[in-house]
């Protein structure tokens, strides 16, 4: 094994979240259940507009700690 395995193996996984989150920020608008969720809060008055995604991003972040966790396990065998 070459010392530079374990740094593109990285990178590799490194690049496919990025794009992964990439996608997902281009089309987030079209993805139909993500911001939408009881427990986002939004407030206007006037022109202001708040938005806090709050639910979406715990369940984004138990998702992702999900995938990540098998990532992980896959390449420690």
């Amino acid at each position: 094994m070459s010392p530079f395995e374990p740094i593109g193996r990285v990178l590799i996984i490194g690049g496919a979240i990025i794009a992964i989150l990439g996608l997902v920020m281009v089309y987030w608008q079209k993805i139909p259940f993500l911001g939408r969720f009881p427990g986002d809060f939004v407030v206007q008055k006037g022109n202001f507009q708040f938005f806090f995604p709050l639910v979406t991003c715990l369940i984004l972040s138990v998702i992702l700690t999900i995938i990540i966790n098998l990532i992980i396990r896959l390449l420690s065998r």
